[in-house]
């Protein structure tokens, strides 16, 4: 089945991390402060974030012409903020980039000393989220092979019998028809670590 888990799992493992980290007092956090202090420079910015697109799709999306685009997206390029991600062809065609953002997250900080720690905490966060996707891929597996009794039947949620029209497959339904248990157990981890990060504050 393609579970929310499943779809965590990949997009995790799909996507390069890339995190930056940044000081007030850095020479790169005044470019990056000055090319986003354009309105439309944080527009086109911040749609790539939803989806990556070529100079044409930012044009149509924002009703700017493409040359403009192209002026905003040299100044993100020159501060860093975009990178090309992908390139395609038009119906005619022409070779097209596509872009996207450079880092994700991106964190601006105070103060110089606390950059690295922070860098440090954003890593141990991106890593602990891959780990327990996994984890919970593993227990997501393992209750469906319970659910199935070792049959090698796929689990599947109620439905009626052929004959009685009595419920079928009781356990399965209540498993993967009311909860998923990668996801419970997803959700559960989180929850506690957040409990115990609050005490340890």
């Amino acid at each position: 089945m393609s579970s929310y888990i499943e779809r965590l799992q990949n997009r995790t493992d799909g996507r390069e991390t890339r995190r930056r980290v940044l000081t007030l007092s850095d020479d790169d956090a005044a470019e990056v402060l000055g090319t986003l202090s354009s309105d439309t420079s944080r527009r086109v910015y911040r749609s790539l974030f939803d989806a990556p697109a070529t100079p044409s799709e930012l044009a149509a999306r924002h009703d700017l012409s493409i040359q403009n685009v192209h002026y905003h997206l040299s100044n993100l390029d020159e501060a860093g903020l975009v990178t090309t991600v992908d390139t395609v062809y038009s119906e005619k065609g022409q070779e097209m980039t596509v872009y996207g953002p450079a880092s994700d997250p991106l964190v601006l900080v105070g103060e110089e000393d606390r950059a690295s720690s922070i860098d440090r905490s954003l890593r141990d966060v991106v890593t602990g989220l891959g780990g327990l996707a996994a984890a919970s891929l593993l227990v997501q597996w393992g209750a469906e092979r319970l659910a199935r009794g070792g049959t090698g039947a796929a689990a599947e949620p109620a439905g009626l019998g052929p004959v009685t029209g009595e419920p079928v497959g009781t356990l399965s339904w209540l498993v993967f028809g009311v909860l998923e248990p990668g996801l419970v157990f997803f959700v559960a981890c989180l929850v506690l670590a957040a409990v115990a990060v609050r005490f340890r504050a």
